[in-house]
């Protein structure tokens, strides 16, 4: 199988860095220099499985092409590039619906290895699952379709946010710890930092909540982590 990556950037010079060290890596990369270009290439290249996209672009920013990637695409891994300076970004990325973000300068190492960790998350290598469903009313996890519904609406959700679900449905009542949820996963080869557990925990509540602003199913153990409060 093919693994196709798509690259927004338009400084050619870290284009060219990310597309020597994924290309070494055994991805197929598709290139872009604007936010435009990416959405055309997204459309015509329907087997691209992660995209990483620059924040500060000419004409459609970054956090715009991944607002418009996740009004039609619940599966892509998006991946935000960010500047050091960028802390709000980072957290605006992922609320927009990214799945992780790198911060520049990175290593060769480092790209290589969240982009590998999200391609198996996003489907690109899938892990053998087990047919069926997990039911805790009002919700229906189908680990098959790897799908949610709440009181029988479809819930859509990225690979990222399901993992997150199907780790809290299969342990019900059991306070899990940010760093375990980071390990399960992202990985334990992650590089990242614990604020993205906390992040993709704040975009899951907005989706599967009554009130996201007083959560009665993800529910915070303070100072620890997370708790799915059945």
């Amino acid at each position: 199988m093919t693994k196709k990556v798509l690259v927004l950037e338009d400084e050619s010079s870290i284009r060219g860095f990310i597309v020597i060290n994924l290309t070494r890596a055994g991805y197929e990369v598709i290139e872009a220099e604007t936010g435009e270009e990416a959405l055309e290439l997204l459309q015509k290249n329907g087997d691209i499985r992660v995209a990483l996209l620059d924040i500060m672009l000419p004409g459609i920013d970054g956090f715009e092409v991944c607002r418009r990637i996740r009004a039609t695409n619940s599966s892509i891994g998006i991946i935000m590039l960010t500047a050091r300076s960028q802390e709000m970004d980072k957290v605006t990325g992922l609320m927009t619906g990214a799945d992780d973000y790198v911060t520049k300068p990175f290593s060769p190492a480092e790209l290589t290895a969240r982009v590998d960790a999200l391609f198996r998350r996003a489907g690109g290598t899938p892990a053998a699952e087990q047919a069926g469903e997990i039911v805790q009313a009002p919700f229906r996890l189908n680990t098959r379709n790897r799908t949610l519904e709440k009181n029988g609406q479809r819930v859509k959700l990225t690979q990222v946010e399901y993992a997150i679900m199907r780790m809290f449905m299969e342990n019900p009542g059991k306070a899990l710890s940010r760093e375990e949820i980071l390990d399960q996963v992202w990985g334990r080869d992650y590089f990242g930092e614990l604020k993205i557990v906390d992040v993709n925990i704040r975009r899951l509540r907005l989706k599967i909540e009554d009130n996201a602003q007083n959560p009665t199913y993800i529910t915070t153990v303070w100072g620890y982590g997370y708790k799915w409060g059945f």
